[in-house]
C-alpha cells in the first residue's frame, strides 16, 4: 500500500503526469516491479497511460486522487488512535 501511495503521490506532485522512467527512478523500483505496479494501478483506474509530443506519460486519474485523499485520512486516523 505504501508503494502504491508513493507512486501516486509522485505523479500528483509532478502536476498529475510523469514519464514512466522518471517514476521508476523516483520510486526506486526495477523495470519489472514498476511494470507490475503500473498494471495494477491501471487495472483499478488509478492512473492511465497517455502519449503527448511522442512521449509516454502516466496520468493520475480522479480515482487516483481520491485514493490519495482517503489514504491520508486513514493514516491520520491511525495516528490519532495510536494504531
Amino acid at each position: 500500500m505504501d508503494i502504491i501511495r508513493d507512486m501516486l503521490a509522485m505523479v500528483r506532485d509532478k502536476g498529475g503526469k510523469i514519464k514512466p522512467t522518471h517514476l521508476m527512478y523516483k520510486a526506486n523500483l526495477s523495470h519489472n516491479q514498476m511494470k507490475l505496479y503500473l498494471q495494477e494501478l491501471e487495472k483499478n483506474s488509478l492512473v492511465k497511460k497517455s502519449v503527448a509530443d511522442n512521449k509516454n506519460l502516466i496520468l493520475l486519474t480522479e480515482k487516483g486522487r481520491a485514493f490519495l485523499n482517503k489514504y491520508a485520512e486513514m493514516k491520520s486516523f491511525e495516528e490519532t488512535f495510536g494504531l
